[in-house]
């Protein structure tokens, strides 16, 4: 796992008031991408050998910023100084694991709408957890963006009966693999994706270019997704990440994926999801990912988010989650002796 740890804080600065958030918000639309700075307004990523921005290397999205916007600042798209200084200080108390291994207590907590979990109970602490407790990139309330409240839109009849089925099976003895996530099962890891969404450990991708392929390779279960960017169509079969067609806008890699199979690590969504991806480097150790989500099965309305990654020189590790999928095997036979 990776315990490398992030410390310098982003760079944009927003003023507290709803009309020098206006206004800064503005200027710095007209100055480029999301997410830059205003020293670097006039910065453009250096270039691959076809003349293509650069985004290789291996990228952090860490972050505490959570994807919905707490309802303590429920009308403030930015916040302040004081506020994030105070935030961060709150996380870093709710996140830290490093406690007796025996308080009975001690639960994991809820980050980005997933709660973490360990493969025996209380068997993580503080080494192990690799949570962002920083702000990264921007002063955001809430990584979503767009609804303008920075919430989920309201989950459709057939997304709540979808969310209600799967806790039901959660709360039971697994029938069959097919009861737990896939997070669970080893197929994609809770933050592989996609989208990407900060959790517990492993945050971290790696970018690889050529001129008629990108590769996004993702440290949890080592999950490497190729992109194609040649104009062909897209896969007529479901894969477990969708099928997922690139080209490039300007400074910005756009990748959008369907055909995802049955469920993805993203809470809630359906096999009709569509997902609109745009990588930007918008400053030297910074790349801004931005997501937005259209499934008129699970949602009301699509949904944007944008989640700052910062550039490392780390390495990126294999995780082997649960070798031979023993992990599996135990749930299963578990489940029957209990059962009896």
């Amino acid at each position: 796992m990776r315990l490398a740890r992030l410390t310098r804080l982003g760079a944009l600065a927003i003023a507290g008031s709803l009309m020098a958030v206006a206004g800064q918000d503005l200027a710095a639309q007209s100055a480029g991408p999301p997410g830059r700075s205003k020293s670097t307004a006039t910065w453009k990523a250096p270039r691959t050998p076809d003349g293509q921005p650069d985004l290789q290397g291996v990228w952090d999205f860490r972050n505490v910023i959570p994807l919905e916007r707490p309802a303590r600042f429920a009308d403030k798209a930015f916040l302040t100084d004081e506020e994030i200084a105070e935030y961060e200080k709150e996380a870093a108390h709710r996140l830290d694991m490093d406690r007796r291994d025996d308080d009975p207590n001690r639960t994991p907590p809820v980050v980005n709408g997933q709660r973490a979990t360990a493969d025996v109970a209380r068997a993580y602490n503080e080494f192990w957890w690799d949570y962002g407790k920083k702000f990264v990139g921007a002063k955001r309330s809430s990584l979503i963006v767009d609804p303008s409240d920075g919430k989920l839109p309201p989950l459709t009849a057939k997304g709540r009966k979808a969310a209600d089925d799967f806790a039901a099976r959660r709360a039971r003895a697994a029938w069959g693999p097919e009861d737990r996530g896939v997070g669970e099962r080893c197929i994609l890891g809770f933050n592989a994706g996609p989208p990407f969404l900060p959790a517990a450990y492993n945050n971290n991708i790696q970018v690889f270019q050529t001129r008629d392929h990108v590769v996004i390779l993702n440290e949890m279960v080592h999950n490497a997704r190729i992109v194609p960017l040649d104009s062909r169509p897209h896969l007529t079969f479901a894969q477990w990440s969708g099928s997922s067609r690139g080209r490039w806008d300007g400074e910005s890699l756009i990748v959008e994926t369907i055909n995802f199979y049955e469920t993805t690590s993203f809470a809630n969504s359906s096999p009709s999801m569509r997902l609109v991806e745009k990588f930007t480097r918008v400053e030297p150790d910074i790349l801004m990912y931005e997501f937005t989500v259209s499934d008129e099965t699970t949602w009301t309305r699509p949904f944007t988010a944008q989640l700052p990654m910062k550039k490392t020189s780390d390495y990126m590790y294999e995780y082997a989650c649960h070798e031979g999928n023993y992990g599996m095997t135990g749930l299963l036979s578990g489940a029957r002796a209990i059962e009896k």
